[in-house]
C-alpha cells in the first residue's frame, strides 16, 4: 500500500470539503478539486479495501490538471468516515452501495450541478462503483476501474485455485466467528466482518449477493449499458488479468474499453497498489477516455 507524506496529508486536509451524513448516522468527508469549467466532468474516486481517500491525492491532482473536477471520499469506517473502524455497527456491501453511495453521489451532484459524474474505483471501490451504477441507471455517466476483478476462485486459474479457495474462505469464516477480520492472511489490515463475508460469498459463488439486499446485482450488471474503462496491470497479483476478464464477461451490454498496462506502457509501477506512483500517466489516459472516448495507449 502507498502512504501519504505529512506534506501531502496537510495539503489534502485544506481542500474544499463538505460533510455527508446518512440516515444511519454514518458521516463522511467529501473533498473537492473544482475545474475552471463548471460543466467539466467530475470524477468521484472510490478507494480500495482498507485504503484511505488521501492515498489517492496524487491521482486527484493529476486528474484535475487534465481539466476535470474531482471528488474524494473514504469508504465507511475508514479514514475520515465516522464511526471509525471498531466503533461502527457491522455492515457489508449492501450498506455501502444502497446507503452510502447515494448520499455521496448526491453531495457531488449538489456541488457540480449539471456536470456529468464519473466514478473511478480501485479494487473494492471498483466493484462498488459498477454495482451502484448498474442499480441506478442514468445517474452516472461512466465508470473507470483499476485493479478490479472478480474474486471468484475459478477465475484465478488452476495454479491458484486452492490458494483462492482456502485463503478467501478462511477470511470469511474468521469474519463470521469473530464479527470482523483482524488482518493477516491476504488482507493484512482489519476489515468489517460483513464486508468480508459478502466478499467471501462472491468468491465462492461468483454472484454478488450482499446480505440483506433485495436487488439482483448480477442481473443489473449484465443489463448495464454504461461506458466502462477497465484497467488491468500485468504485475497485479490480487487482481490479475484473468479475474478482470471474467468480470468484463459479466457486463455484456456495457461499452467496455480495455486498458491492459504492461512493460511497454509509460506506467512503471504496475502493482495492485503502487500504480498510484504513476498517477499522471494513469490520469492522462483516463481523462482522454472520459473527454474524447479514446482508448488509452
Amino acid at each position: 500500500m502507498t502512504t501519504a507524506t505529512p506534506e501531502s496529508r496537510s495539503e489534502f486536509s485544506t481542500l474544499e470539503s463538505t460533510k455527508v451524513e446518512t440516515a444511519e448516522g454514518v458521516s463522511f468527508t467529501v473533498r473537492f478539486l473544482a475545474a475552471e469549467r463548471s460543466d467539466a466532468p467530475v470524477v468521484l474516486i472510490l478507494p480500495a479495501m482498507a485504503m484511505k481517500a488521501r492515498n489517492y491525492f496524487a491521482l486527484a491532482k493529476a486528474l484535475h490538471v487534465q481539466g476535470l473536477s474531482v471528488a474524494t471520499c473514504d469508504l465507511r469506517a475508514h479514514g475520515e468516515a465516522t464511526p471509525a473502524l471498531g466503533e461502527h455497527t457491522d455492515f457489508g456491501y449492501r450498506e455501502m452501495i444502497e446507503t452510502d453511495l447515494p448520499a455521496l453521489v448526491a453531495a457531488v451532484e449538489q456541488r457540480f450541478p449539471g456536470a456529468p459524474i464519473h466514478l473511478f474505483g480501485h479494487s473494492l471501490g471498483g466493484q462498488l462503483a459498477l454495482l451502484f451504477s448498474a442499480a441506478e441507471p442514468g445517474r452516472i455517466a461512466g465508470v473507470t476501474v483499476i485493479g478490479t476483478g472478480t474474486v471468484f476462485w475459478w477465475a484465478f486459474g488452476p495454479r491458484r485455485w486452492w490458494e483462492a479457495l482456502s485463503q478467501i474462505q478462511w477470511i470469511g469464516l474468521v469474519s463470521r466467528l469473530r464479527g470482523h477480520w483482524p488482518g493477516g492472511v491476504l488482507i493484512p489490515a482489519p476489515m468489517p466482518g460483513g464486508v468480508m463475508i459478502d466478499w467471501s460469498v462472491h468468491s465462492l459463488t461468483s454472484y454478488y449477493r450482499p446480505s440483506g439486499t433485495k436487488r439482483r446485482y448480477n442481473s443489473l450488471l449484465a443489463a448495464m449499458a454504461l461506458p466502462v474503462l477497465v484497467i488491468s496491470l500485468d504485475e497485479d497479483v490480487l487482481g490479475p488479468k484473468s479475474n478482470v476478464d471474467f468480470l468484463v464477461s459479466r457486463m455484456p451490454a456495457a461499452a467496455v474499453t480495455r486498458w491492459h498496462i504492461d512493460e511497454n506502457s509509460a506506467v512503471v509501477h504496475r502493482d495492485h497498489f503502487l500504480w498510484v506512483k504513476d498517477a499522471p500517466a494513469i490520469a492522462a489516459g483516463v481523462a482522454n477516455w472520459i473527454t474524447a472516448g479514446t482508448a488509452p495507449a
